[in-house]
């Protein structure tokens, strides 16, 4: 247990306690003695008395975890600890077993992070307005203080494995039966898709070509971020040698799947969220879509042309999932290739989202890319970050160089969106970094560029 440090002056928490998680630098920033304080606070937040814990496969993961688990103990709470497991395995196992959560990784950062991803019971999510803010606050007491005497009756700490039961409820919501035979790249990246994949896809008419499943934290190949498309390179290139169907790249906690054609082109996210979101309005007829600002307009066309209801928001994950909960949307995703679902307990999942394209894909006889090519509408510019150390003034300049056209409409949901007859860009602030973030989509990728170009040269002036 941590002892007091002597001091009554409480550390500053802020620098790893992000918007939706923790965060930071091993051992630099924290450690395991401030994982058990947070493991503590947890428990007395969250009020819950049994928690499950997990973690990846970083070096500092199994520790961080046991540290946090013997402090959620020390606080009364029952720990079911499953070990390995991906983020969205997390996320089952806390919805399946009802009870408050947390996953020990840094996603995509690189080796020398860890963090944590913390849930209520049934995978809710915990950031700064849902209990964050009082888990930092209890943590920076406690670090300062020392951890208070355990209750009377500390909690228990148990092992489960809940890979296969994971894996069967995932299969349990698509209909692979009658799929014709694929050859599938996985590119887990060494991180916990090497874990996941193999069960998941177990048995099914999949030959699986894998690249990078051992599991090695320190990322030896390339990191685990499918978002920068340098990271994509080895996938495409194994797709194309293979003659595969389909490529998959998974980060580095397996949350997040991005998909590479048979000719190894990248499929934009926002298709796979228009895809998904047609066979989820076919099982659930009528229901309604979630889709964050940035995703292509082709998202809302196709839950229209399909009887959904599509709503748009903030981009991030607590903002999907708030709205999920209170829509009773079917279905959520994100350009970013999150993807939620209301079968499972409004968390994301890429795995899930990779069986739906396994199902749309295997369920024809055409290739993946004439498959997305009608939910694929628009060019874009992807996103472009600019750093930028007033990013309230260059977005205000921004606006005020759009105020005198004509046919524009101004939304300010989530930074600045500008939306004309045949364009459109959202221009925003990163909540961690000095950056603002733009996209651009139009109907022809001139005026993709003539936007970017115009936005640009304000934001860098």
């Amino acid at each position: 247990m941590p002892q007091s440090s002597g001091s009554s002056v409480s550390p500053d928490l802020s620098q790893i306690v992000k918007a939706y998680d923790i965060r930071g630098v091993v051992p630099d920033q924290w450690g395991e003695p401030l994982a058990e304080v947070f493991g503590a606070a947890f428990a007395t937040v969250t009020g819950a008395d049994a928690i499950v814990v997990g973690h990846d496969m970083r070096p500092s993961s199994p520790g961080l975890s046991r540290a946090f688990a013997r402090g959620a103990a020390s606080r009364g709470a029952d720990v079911t600890e499953i070990g390995l497991c991906s983020t969205d395995e997390l996320y089952f196992a806390s919805g399946h077993l009802d009870r408050p959560g947390a996953m020990f990784t840094a996603s995509h950062n690189p080796a020398r992070y860890n963090g944590i991803k913390m849930c209520r019971a049934g995978a809710a999510p915990i950031g700064q307005d849902t209990g964050l803010a009082e888990i930092r606050d209890l943590a920076e007491r406690w670090s300062a203080t020392g951890l208070p005497a355990a209750t009377d009756e500390p909690g228990t700490l148990t092992s489960r494995d809940v890979l296969g039961e994971y894996a069967g409820f995932l299969r349990s919501l698509v209909d692979l039966s009658r799929i014709r035979p694929l050859k599938v790249v996985v590119d887990a990246g060494n991180g916990m898709g090497g874990h996941t994949v193999p069960t998941v896809l177990d048995g099914l008419p999949v030959d699986l070509v894998p690249m990078y499943f051992e599991l090695d934290g320190t990322f030896p190949h390339h990191e685990a971020n499918p978002l920068d498309p340098k990271n994509l390179v080895d996938l495409q290139a194994e797709v194309r040698a293979t003659g595969a169907d389909l490529g998959l790249a998974f980060d580095g906690d397996a949350d997040r799947c991005f998909a590479v054609d048979e000719h190894g082109d990248p499929v934009n996210p926002s298709a796979v969220t228009a895809l998904v979101a047609a066979r989820e309005l076919a099982k659930n007829p009528g229901g309604t879509i979630i889709h964050n600002l940035i995703t292509s307009r082709s998202v809302p066309e196709v839950v229209a042309e399909h009887g959904g209801i599509a709503v748009r928001t903030r981009v991030g994950h607590s903002f999907i999932k708030q709205q999920m909960a209170e829509s009773g949307a079917v279905f959520g995703g994100e350009h970013s290739a999150h993807y939620y679902f209301r079968d499972f307990w409004n968390a994301d999942t890429g795995m899930l989202a990779a069986l739906h394209l396994l199902a749309a894909l295997g369920g024809q006889d055409g290739p993946l890319s004439a498959l997305v090519d009608s939910y694929d509408r628009y060019p874009a510019s992807g996103e472009i970050n600019s750093t930028v150390t007033d990013q309230a003034g260059r977005t205000a300049a921004v606006r005020a160089a759009f105020t005198e056209d004509e046919h524009v409409t101004f939304d300010e949901l989530d930074g600045l969106t500008v939306t004309a007859d045949d364009w459109w860009f959202n221009l925003r602030p990163s909540n961690t970094e000095p950056l603002l973030r733009l996209n651009v989509e139009a109907g022809d990728s001139e005026t993709v560029d003539r936007i970017r170009d115009r936005v640009l040269a304000i934001v860098r002036a």
